[in-house]
Formats: structure tokens, C-alpha cells, sequence
């Protein structure tokens, strides 16, 4: 069963990078579900931001945004940070395109998401992120 303990059996501090508010809404209830707090990113620029100013380990990552699009601001990200120090980066997207996963995959991503999400598909992928191996 997944409940608010999963936070305390995984935690981690998540960064929400997505700009439809309608789909930050449906990730932060999923999220405050299994008992996280995120921030939120409203784009790909602020991601970039947000990471410079706040030590995250996981970055849900929207693919198409205004301003930077996700695989370019994972790119800038990782660009900026070594493994031990930068965010995991999973790809949150309504596109199930086959090369967009390998993009996801290319760039370093870790997971990849697709919309809508479910809560048993992103405790998966939060699951996954063992920011205990750093």
C-alpha cells in the first residue's frame, strides 16, 4: 500500500518541473499523497534556477515547455553538476514516441513517465531514484 509513509521510506526533496497548472496540480495531490512537499518549476529556465539555488534529488522533468524544454534544461543541469551532486532527472510526458524516450535516455534521465500519471507510476519511479548510492 502506498501512503504517506513512502516519503519517509524514500525521501527525498523533489523539484516539479512542469507548466500546465493543471498537471502541477494532479503531481503535487499524487506527490503530497505518498506524504512529499515539491517545488515547482514553471519551465524549463526556472528548473535550471531553481536547482542553482536549492539541492535537489529528483527533478520530474516535463518534456515540452515554453522557455527551455526539459531535455535542454537536464542538459544545462548536468552540464553544471557532476553525478554525485546533481538532481536524478525523471521525464514526465504525454508523448510516448519511442525517440522520445531515447532522448530521455541519451541525456542522462533515469525514468520516464508518461501522462496521465498514475500514483502507483510515479512511486515507481521516485522508488527508483536510491539517492542513498551517492
Amino acid at each position: 500500500m502506498m501512503d504517506d509513509t513512502f516519503s519517509q521510506q524514500h525521501p527525498l526533496r523533489i523539484l516539479l518541473a512542469e507548466d500546465n497548472l493543471v498537471n502541477q496540480k494532479v503531481l503535487l495531490r499524487l506527490l503530497k499523497r505518498l506524504g512529499y512537499e515539491a517545488d515547482v518549476a514553471n519551465n524549463g529556465l526556472e528548473a535550471v534556477e531553481a536547482v542553482r539555488q536549492t539541492a535537489y534529488d529528483v527533478i520530474l522533468m516535463d518534456i515540452q515547455m515554453p522557455k527551455m524544454d526539459g531535455i535542454k534544461a537536464t542538459e544545462c543541469i548536468f552540464a553544471e553538476w557532476s553525478p554525485p551532486q546533481r538532481p536524478q532527472v525523471i521525464a514526465v510526458t504525454a508523448n510516448v514516441l519511442p525517440e522520445y524516450e531515447e532522448a530521455c535516455e541519451a541525456v542522462g534521465m533515469v525514468g520516464f513517465v508518461t501522462k496521465p500519471v498514475s500514483l502507483k507510476t510515479i512511486a515507481e519511479a521516485l522508488r527508483d531514484c536510491d539517492v542513498t548510492q551517492r
